[in-house]
């Protein structure tokens, strides 16, 4: 980790997230150098899901360890609730492992998988992360390309808009809240072409992009750590 920071990481993702105070040991060892990322692979971390969200900057959704630890017909279930537990608290999401894994060897995905990707779009995930496809795989230009792909097509289509629309969170009873609320409702009124946050840590850009607005969010920014940590939010 020590190293990684030297280098200048944006984000720290820790592997096997167990309990709370594993975000709390990370957060002394970083000293505010880098965002943590949990990657939620074990299910002791299900049972403190609520608690390892509030304390950590974002969460990735590693179907494939939560696979190995638990029944598979468990994990599209964990996944849906993470992404919710993420959304309420206005943390980033990244959903990932074997998304499109059949193209590690092969230029095309299967129908399948083109469909995992699409839904985790669907459910409102930030961001989806493809792994072995591109750390090992013998077409990684195309997988990112073809993922690409399948985030544009879903993201014009009517339903996807709908469903974020039915899925809409009860704001906090905070001022950020209040404001965010009313500036989506602003900039779908007026048809604007986007909506411009003014941030130092990247808080109220997090919580802009918590409402799904249907323009995108810019970030200002005069730290340019925030404008790279805020790369992964959606929107």
């Amino acid at each position: 980790m020590e190293f990684g920071l030297e280098l200048g990481v944006d984000w720290c993702a820790l592997s096997f997230v167990q309990r709370p105070e594993d975000i709390v040991e990370a957060r002394d060892l970083i000293d505010g150098r880098a965002a943590i990322l949990a990657k939620l692979e074990k299910p002791s971390a299900i049972d403190s899901l609520a608690e390892i969200v509030s304390l950590s900057d974002g969460i990735m959704v590693a179907r494939g360890d939560l696979g190995v630890e638990m029944n598979p017909e468990d994990v599209p279930v964990l996944q849906h609730q993470i992404i919710r537990a993420c959304r309420e608290e206005g943390k980033p999401v990244v959903v990932a492992t074997q998304m499109l894994d059949s193209m590690v060897d092969r230029p095309v995905p299967t129908r399948a998988e083109a469909t995992d990707v699409a839904n985790a779009v669907y459910e409102g995930a930030d961001a989806v992360m493809l792994s072995a496809e591109t750390a090992a795989g013998k077409y990684p230009l195309e997988a990112v390309q073809m993922m690409h792909r399948i985030i544009l097509r879903v993201q014009k289509d009517d339903i996807y808009w709908e469903q974020l629309e039915r899925q809409r969170l009860a704001p906090e009873a905070t001022t950020a809240d209040a404001i965010s609320v009313a500036v989506r409702q602003i900039g779908a009124t007026i048809d604007a072409k986007a909506i411009a946050t003014y941030t130092t840590s990247g808080s109220t850009t997090l919580r802009v992009a918590r409402e799904r607005p249907e323009m995108p969010v810019v970030c200002l920014t005069p730290r340019i750590q925030t404008a790279r940590r805020m790369a992964i939010a959606w929107g």
